[in-house]
């Protein structure tokens, strides 16, 4: 079937799934008598087209807001009028999440026409030759996933939000018009966000949803599938692995320390002991034979206790199999292996999960590190030399004792060294209780030395650990461009290191290394932080390479394209042999855990993804993907015109005073949707260093300009062409995986800006000339894109995903008109009272849209 034959099929199938019933079960949607909503559901299809129309005149967002009260409802007063307002963000917010719920629901069908690759692709080649069937499986043996879930603050739905959207896509593929009627009345009288901030135990229970709903049953489907295809099995290739941040990750976060990290690891194992009870009585009423009544008997009792209140205080998983391998011997000896099956996929369950779920990664700031380690020079006798502090970096690493110590925290520690000191001795507790998977990974934010990982190994050893039983991977994390320019020459001191080679001998001579793409876009702009992560992976895998390391990159990624997410697939399926490939770790976080993860279907076909990218990249190389010399320089042009320009346009005197004044930055922080501070040192004046990557791109997206998804890309291509380079970025954007899906996932960004919104800008004293500025870049590179693509409208390659962000920024325009509304209102008004409810005007409309967006933050 013809590429052009499948898009034609997609998009008829889109319009008929998901356009039509969306029409259909809006209309429905509307006429619901919801609390307080007086003819809300009348009004709304007026308001939108309202915005609509306003927005294509460019008007400003005050008089859409004003014109439009005055001309269906006059009758009423400002305070009435701002209460529709609130009505119609109401209505909204469910709008989404009613076409989040039919999307997903058509996913099946919509599927089977995308030919990005999945299992059943892999599966299709093994069946036409059975010396690819044993290549797969020999590459199956030394591959994994590895996702991890993190607390980013843009997971918008709660868990109660998520259950009805579950109900809502079973009863919209069924067409249960009754079952549909009644769950959106039930949504219509949800409430959708927090009364107060959610601490992290509770921004862990929160994402535990998708651990126990989606990945227990989505990794095991696969697991199973790959184990009855290939030749391979759970005990000693397993592909798929989980880690979770939630409780572990303390970077910037004052509210996570030793207790919320004790029990959140608790929590996850008592989760995961109740999936096991919930099967273990499915189990348990098709076992009923003789001979298995004392083991059925036991492991009863260990999954009910554990499950419950009262857990052991071990690591179950080995009597758990043992258990469960006696039932199964028995069934198979006595019972002609009638129902097996059942037992055989809890034991595959008991052997991917343990008794722990996910990996708990710490992490922390180098910065932190460093002072907990000067803390402890003054107070533990480490046969390190008196001045350490300030030698350079080459004696440092000399100086570096790696004794042994016991040293327990004294109270009167401040509070950093406190939780630093007792979390590397309760990771300990947590892998006797729960496995050593449980928690064996810690992570150093803005890593700059060696040092910073081997002083904290030292920690580690002060800290009741031994030498010969440090079961913990120490993952630096380079995230500025600077850093990444460093990445290759850090590592080779420690893989040159005597302590640290030994150290890595005896966890397999692996090595993890996690790159932030958040920080790097915000630090030096999208193609830039593109381009030396790119550069960072080809030098850190020459160098792992040089001296036998197995690498792997833990990739930071965020949802949208500035932050690294986007069409992630296809970035792994186009590195080339230059970069370790062989283990794929990704974050996956905000909106794109519900998006790409929310159901086990979908889960099931973004994991598949990524294992057939990791998997074909490296049985089938595509030569184009391994960039030249030619190639390479003409990418590193671009990005350093592009770096030029983006980091020109932070240093403008106005780049900072127009985020905080048109956007909703400043009120980020009074959402309670996180336990982190939207910036680090939350009580100083705003500093751009200081601020969030996430709280950075997110403000970007909800002025609808996306800035750090695009700015500097027309520059730097408007430069290619001028300088007659145009035919060769044309061919490179033809032949090279990682080209493309670069600047596909740029104009994916510029599919979802609208400078419509900020249009009234333009004729602004003072900020007139800088929104003009970034209206110009935008412009530039939508011309440009076209241009290299021979396209006539951005993301033309991919229609169903351009149709579908457009009916969602369609659906959430009178958000977006409303928060600018509130915005304008916010700087003019001196009213304390009003002040407050624009305030909360603003916040309430930032849910909606990030949903909407679905990678937007």
């Amino acid at each position: 079937m013809s590429l052009t034959l499948k898009l034609s099929q997609r998009e008829t199938a889109f319009n008929n799934e998901v356009v039509t019933r969306f029409e259909l079960y809006n209309s429905l949607f509307q006429t619901l008598p919801f609390y307080q909503v007086k003819d809300t559901g009348i009004l709304l299809p007026f308001f939108s087209s309202h915005c609509e129309k306003g927005a294509g005149k460019q008007a400003s967002p005050t008089d859409i807001i004003e014109s439009f009260f005055k001309k269906y409802v006059p009758d009423i007063d400002h305070r009435e009028q701002i209460n529709r307002m609130f009505r119609f963000i109401q209505y909204i917010e469910r709008q989404v999440v009613l076409f989040d719920a039919i999307e997903d629901s058509s996913f099946n069908k919509l599927g089977k026409f995308d030919d990005s690759g999945n299992l059943q692709s892999l599966l299709a080649q093994a069946t036409n030759s059975e010396e690819t069937r044993a290549q797969i499986s020999e590459k199956l043996k030394d591959f994994s996933l590895r996702l991890v879930l993190t607390a980013h603050p843009t997971q918008f739905y709660p868990g109660t939000v998520l259950g009805i959207m579950t109900d809502l896509i079973e009863a919209v593929k069924n067409n249960d018009i009754n079952n549909i009627d009644v769950l959106l009345q039930q949504l219509g009288k949800t409430p959708f966000f927090n009364k107060t901030s959610p601490t992290p135990v509770d921004e862990a229970i929160s994402l535990s949803w998708f651990l126990e709903n989606i990945f227990y049953h989505a990794v095991s489907g696969i697991q199973s599938k790959l184990e009855e295809e290939f030749d391979i099995d759970a005990a000693s290739s397993r592909v798929l692995e989980l880690g979770f941040w939630p409780g572990g990750d303390r970077d910037g976060n004052p509210n996570v320390n030793t207790q919320t990290t004790k029990e959140v690891a608790s929590f996850l194992r008592q989760r995961l002991f109740r999936c096991y009870y919930r099967d273990f009585r499915v189990l348990k009423r098709r076992i009923t034979f003789r001979g298995v009544e004392k083991a059925m008997a036991k492991l009863e009792k260990i999954l009910y206790k554990n499950a419950n209140e009262h857990p052991d205080s071990k690591n179950l998983q080995g009597e758990l199999l043992s258990l469960l391998q006696s039932i199964k011997q028995t069934i198979i000896t006595d019972h002609d292996s009638l129902f097996v099956d059942i037992v055989e996929n809890l034991i595959q369950k008991v052997r991917l999960f343990g008794c722990y779920f996910a990996t708990l990664d710490i992490r922390q700031d180098s910065r932190v590190l460093r002072s907990v380690f000067d803390y402890s020079l003054k107070n533990i006798k480490t046969g390190i030399v008196k001045g350490y502090a300030d030698l350079g970096e080459e004696e440092k690493l000399k100086q570096i004792s790696f004794n042994e110590a016991d040293f327990h925290c004294p109270s009167d520690a401040d509070a950093m060294t406190q939780d630093t000191l007792n979390t590397i001795r309760l990771m300990q507790e947590i892998q006797q209780t729960n496995g050593e998977k449980a928690c064996q990974r810690f992570i150093i934010s803005n890593c700059q030395q060696a040092s910073d990982i081997l002083q904290l190994i030292d920690l580690f050893l002060w800290s009741g650990w031994e030498k010969d039983s440090l079961s913990v991977d120490f993952m630096p994390l380079f995230e500025t461009v600077n850093d990444l320019s460093r990445a290759a020459e850090i590592m080779e001191q420690l893989y040159t290191h005597p302590y640290y080679a030994e150290h890595l001998k005896k966890r397999g001579n692996r090595q993890t290394i996690m790159l932030g793409f958040s920080d790097s876009t915000k630090d030096g702009g999208y193609l830039m932080a593109n381009w030396s992560i790119y550069k960072a992976k080809v030098e850190l895998t020459a160098m792992a390479r040089k001296y036998d390391i197995s690498l792997a990159f833990f990739d930071g990624r965020g949802g949208p394209p500035a932050r690294g997410g986007g069409k992630t697939h296809r970035f792994y399926a186009s590195m080339g042999n230059e970069i370790a490939n062989d283990h794929i770790q990704l974050t996956i976080q905000g909106q794109t855990v519900s998006s790409q993860y929310g159901s086990v279907e979908t889960a099931r076909f973004n994991m598949e993804q990524l294992i057939n990218a990791g998997i074909i990249s490296a049985l089938h190389p595509n030569h184009n993907d391994l960039l030249d010399n030619r190639h390479k320089a003409l990418i590193s042009d671009m990005a350093n015109e592009s770096y030029e320009l983006f980091m020109a346009l932070r240093a403008h005197p106005l780049f900072v005073e127009y985020l905080e004044k048109f956007s909703p930055l400043k009120l980020l922080s009074r959402i309670n949707i996180s336990s982190r501070p939207t910036k680090r040192n939350a009580g100083a004046p705003l500093k751009l260093e200081d601020l969030r990557a996430i709280s950075f791109v997110t403000s970007w997206s909800q002025l609808k300009q996306s800035i750090p998804g695009f700015y500097g890309v027309g520059t730097a291509l408007k430069k290619m062409k001028d300088n007659g380079n145009w035919l060769e970025i044309k061919e490179l954007y033809r032949t090279s995986g990682f080209f493309k899906t670069m600047l596909d996932n740029c104009a994916m960004s510029m599919s979802k800006s609208d400078f419509r919104v900020t249009a009234y800008l333009e004729k602004d004293k003072k900020f007139g000339a800088f929104w003009k500025m970034l209206k110009n870049e935008f412009e530039l590179t939508r011309e440009m894109l076209l241009d290299l693509t021979g396209s006539t409208v951005l993301m033309e390659e991919y229609p169903v995903e351009r149709r579908s962000i457009a009916i969602r920024e369609k659906i959430v325009l009178p958000l977006v008109i409303i928060q600018h509304y509130a915005l304008q209102k916010l700087n003019s008004s001196e009213d304390s009272e009003l002040i407050e409810v624009y305030d909360k005007l603003v916040i309430r409309t930032v849910y909606g849209i990030v949903n909407a967006g679905r990678n937007l933050a």
